[in-house]
């Protein structure tokens, strides 16, 4: 998986800027998804794969916070340019004659920095609430990467605000994210309902639809990495386990989206 994920959205990033005529927002965002795949599946699969094959089970502390920054970081930055994508969905086919006026590479260019800088500002925070915490009973971690809260119940101390910026994030940045995106696709349902031509609804719901499966992998593994970590005590922790790393290892991007561009812009 994380071959694939590594080889396909590479590829997928070197075509988007070699080809000039995907010098468009729809391959903009999607080589911005793709880049952003590479960082959070590289900041934990290769680790996890040194304790499966070499038995390098140990991690220094600066490590596991640096692993936890990035893989937080890359996570809470593609559920912004999701949200993004789900916006340029809307413009293009809402407004199919003022797409290319209202989404320039200008703007592009800022909506991204924009989703970066949300991400660290709402991210970098959890590097010190981590480091200031005293860790004196266990160090070994049950899980295949550090994480926020994984890390923080290891302490032997009151890691309330832990807690409440652990959940606090999460509501304010992917679930708005979450239900921003939601609120986007269904404006979209609704205007291609309304389109005369029975091809012209195809070829956008064809389009909306591999963008959907997408959100789905990322959102539904993620939401409930969060929720097990909190309420679901019951949950075997094998399977909490393996749904956190399907979520730090998505697919390549590229396999799931039309390349035609006839397709892609309806």
């Amino acid at each position: 998986m994380y071959l694939v994920a590594v080889s396909g959205n590479a590829v997928l990033i070197c075509v988007a800027a070699v080809e000039r005529s995907l010098q468009e927002p729809t391959y903009l965002f999607l080589s911005m998804l793709a880049f952003w795949d590479l960082i959070l599946s590289t900041a934990t699969v290769p680790k996890a794969l040194s304790i499966f094959w070499f038995d390098d089970t140990d991690i220094s502390f600066g490590g596991c916070v640096t692993q936890l920054f990035f893989m937080h970081f890359a996570f809470v930055v593609e559920s912004g340019i999701l949200l993004a994508m789900a916006f340029d969905r809307y413009v293009a086919i809402c407004y199919p004659l003022r797409y290319t006026a209202i989404l320039s590479q200008d703007t592009i260019g800022k909506i991204g920095g924009v989703v970066v800088l949300r991400s660290f500002a709402t991210v970098f925070p959890i590097v010190f609430l981590v480091k200031r915490l005293p860790f004196c009973r266990t160090n070994i971690i049950a899980h295949t990467f550090c994480e926020h809260m994984g890390l923080a119940k290891l302490a032997c101390a009151d890691i309330t605000i832990n807690i409440w910026y652990g959940i606090s994030v999460p509501l304010l940045s992917v679930m708005l994210d979450l239900v921003m995106t939601v609120i986007s696709y269904g404006l979209i349902i609704r205007a291609v309902f309304r389109l005369p031509s029975r091809d012209a609804r195809t070829k956008a719901l064809s389009t909306c639809g591999s963008r959907v499966c997408v959100i789905l992998m990322f959102y539904l593994p993620g939401i409930f990495t969060v929720t097990a970590q909190r309420l679901g005590q019951k949950i075997p922790k094998h399977v909490h386990i393996l749904l956190a790393n399907l979520c730090s290892c998505p697919p390549s991007d590229g396999s799931s989206y039309p390349w035609s561009k006839d397709q892609a812009d309806p």
